[in-house]
C-alpha cells in the first residue's frame, strides 16, 4: 500500500491534501457530507481581531476555467472563533487544523495569533499577508519584503505554533517576498493566493463585482500556481505549501514534484464539496500508476532537462 503520509512543520499528517482557507468554512457543512477526518487537515475561514461583514454584493463572479472572488474576509472574529468554532472543529475533526489569520496592521496579526496560540485544536497559523479584496491590509503586506519581514517577525514573538505565511501571487519576484518571510523565521511557506483579476458586465458596462477587482482562482492559475511554488522551493529551506486550481489527485502530485510538502485545495471545494474526499480516495492508485511508494520522498523531485 503506498505511504500518503507527510510532515508539516513537525506535524504528521495521514496525507497532503488540505482544504484552502475560505473554502471550507469551519468544517461543518463538508462534515455532514463525508468523513473531513480523512483529510490531512483544513485551513479555516480567514479570521482577524475584530468582526467583519466584508465586501458588499456581488461579490462572485464566473471566469474561464475558474472563478472571481471579493469576499472580503467576512468573519466574527478570533474571540467568537474561539469561543464558538474551534469547539465545535474539535467534535468533528480529530486532528490540529490550520488558523488561516488576516489582519490591518502588524499589530492586528500579532494579536490575532497571540488569542490562538493557546488553543489546542490549532496546529498552524497561515498568515495571510496576500488578500488581494482588501484595502489598506492583506496584499498589501506581501507585496513589500520589508513589511513581509515585519508581519512574520511579529507573529513569530507572538506564538509559539509553527508560522506559515501566504503569499500573493501579484508581485514582481515571490522570491524575494519568501526569502525575506524565511530570514524572519516563518516555519514554512503557502503559496497562491488568488490572482487580480476583473469582469466587466457588457449590458451594464460596469464590473460585475462590487468590488471591482477580485481574485481569480480555480484550474486557469494552476501552471502559474506551480511555476511559483517551483521558484519559492529552490529558494527557501523551509516547508512550502502549494495551492492554486488543484483539483486532482495528479494535480496534488505535481505540486509536490514542484516542491510542495502538502497541498492545498480551493475553489475545487466550491464546484464539488466531495472534491477533497475524491482527491484522498484517488491518491493510492495514482501514486501506483507512476511507481510512487512514499509520497513524502517526491517532493521537489522534478527532473531539469
Amino acid at each position: 500500500m503506498p505511504d500518503t503520509r507527510v510532515s508539516l512543520c513537525g506535524i504528521e499528517l495521514p496525507n497532503p491534501v488540505i482544504p484552502a482557507s475560505g473554502t471550507f468554512g469551519y468544517g461543518r457543512e463538508f462534515a455532514e457530507l463525508y468523513d473531513i477526518n480523512i483529510l490531512g487537515s483544513f485551513s479555516f475561514k480567514g479570521t482577524t481581531l475584530h468582526p467583519r461583514l466584508g465586501n458588499p454584493l456581488p461579490r462572485i463572479a464566473e471566469a474561464p476555467s475558474g472563478m472571481l472572488n471579493a469576499v472580503g474576509l467576512q468573519n466574527p472574529g478570533v474571540d467568537r472563533v474561539i469561543a464558538e468554532e474551534l469547539p465545535n472543529i474539535q467534535r468533528i475533526f480529530h486532528r490540529p487544523v490550520m488558523a488561516n489569520v488576516s489582519g490591518f496592521s502588524v499589530e492586528e496579526y500579532a494579536e490575532t495569533c497571540a488569542r490562538l496560540d493557546g488553543c489546542e485544536a490549532v496546529g498552524w497559523l497561515e498568515v495571510n499577508i496576500s488578500c488581494p479584496n482588501v484595502h489598506h491590509g492583506g496584499m498589501s503586506f506581501g507585496t513589500d519584503p520589508a513589511c513581509a519581514a515585519e508581519v512574520t517577525r511579529a507573529v513569530k514573538a507572538a506564538t509559539t505554533k509553527p508560522v506559515i505565511m501566504k503569499l500573493s501571487p501579484n508581485v514582481t519576484d515571490i522570491t524575494a517576498i519568501a526569502k525575506a518571510c524565511a530570514d524572519a523565521g516563518a516555519d514554512g511557506l503557502s503559496l497562491i493566493n488568488t490572482l487580480l483579476g476583473m469582469r466587466i458586465d457588457l449590458r451594464t458596462r460596469r464590473p460585475v463585482i462590487a468590488n471591482t477587482t477580485g481574485g481569480l482562482s480555480g484550474p486557469a492559475v494552476f501552471p502559474v500556481a506551480l511555476r511559483m511554488v517551483w521558484q519559492v522551493a529552490r529558494a527557501v529551506d523551509i516547508p512550502v505549501i502549494g495551492m492554486g486550481g488543484v483539483s486532482t489527485a495528479e494535480d496534488v502530485i505535481e505540486m509536490m514534484l514542484a516542491g510542495a510538502t502538502a497541498v492545498e485545495v480551493g475553489a475545487a471545494n466550491l464546484v464539488d464539496p466531495f472534491a477533497c474526499k475524491r482527491i484522498v480516495e484517488a491518491l493510492p492508485a495514482v501514486m501506483d500508476k507512476y511507481g510512487i511508494h512514499k509520497l513524502s520522498e517526491i517532493t521537489g523531485g522534478v527532473h531539469h532537462g
